[in-house]
């Protein structure tokens, strides 16, 4: 992103961020608040929030909920939602796997498989500390959780969109393999293009990732732009297009 910047000659400063605190090391100086966009950890949007910087973060709404998704998740309508406090006592112990991920998309836990034993285990190492004791960014007693069926996934995209149209792609998984390559197929790209038709005022900008699986393709969820991989995105057409949202919103 550094040598998108440069090359579009936008300005930009580096900063470290205080683990659990969310300040900036060091101070930035900001000339002006109203033309600010950071990129890193999602946590940033707490100090984005702040200090009244905008656009700062483009926050999203958890995507499970968006109707005019729900036919195209994958394992959408069959999914279950525990806050973690009641996993312990409404989870089967049954040994079955489960697609784990915190609705939120609050970067608590990663999503992965995991047995019911190990959920269990996870909830109750979080449920023995105080709510005071849990830092900042990790999974708390009332984090509300999404559990699916786990799937055969063949390809895996990750897209960016910046106001409501595509403006770079990624493929980052193929199989069980890790590939990232700047391509997508041609069905992909479009059936992508349908889901950001479908919800067209879910945020200025946002990453959503979809794949192909055995029942054809699926939209796996969307992602805060500010805090998703890069992959091999074109990131000259990312940076452009985000410089010219922030434009866009500040004259208005």
């Amino acid at each position: 992103m550094a040598d998108a910047l440069d090359r579009l000659e936008i300005p930009y400063t580096w900063h470290k961020v205080v683990p659990f605190i969310g300040d900036l090391t060091p101070a930035p100086t900001i000339r002006d608040p109203n033309d600010v966009v950071m990129f890193g950890s999602y946590t940033l949007w707490r100090y984005a929030q702040a200090n009244d910087l905008k656009p700062g973060v483009f926050k999203i709404r958890p995507f499970v909920h968006e109707v005019p998704w729900q036919p195209f998740l994958l394992n959408g309508a069959d999914a279950l939602f525990l806050k973690l406090r009641d996993v312990p006592a409404k989870l089967p112990h049954d040994g079955k796997s489960w697609f784990l991920r915190p609705v939120e998309d609050s970067k608590e836990e990663p999503g992965k498989v995991k047995t019911t034993g190990e959920i269990i285990e996870l909830a109750n190492k979080v449920l023995a500390l105080g709510e005071n004791e849990i830092p900042k960014g990790s999974l708390r007693h009332d984090t509300e959780l999404m559990f699916t069926e786990p799937a055969r996934i063949l390809k895996e995209w990750r897209l960016w969109v910046v106001r409501n149209e595509i403006v770079t792609y990624s493929l980052y998984k193929e199989g069980s393999r890790v590939v990232y390559r700047h391509e997508i197929d041609d069905d992909a790209l479009e059936f992508a293009n349908g889901l950001v038709k479908a919800n067209p005022d879910y945020a200025p900008a946002y990453v959503i990732d979809i794949c192909r699986t055995d029942d054809g393709l699926k939209m796996l969820e969307t992602n805060c732009i500010n805090a998703a991989g890069f992959y091999e995105a074109d990131l000259l057409k990312l940076v452009s297009s985000i410089n010219e949202l922030s434009d866009i919103q500040i004259k208005s």
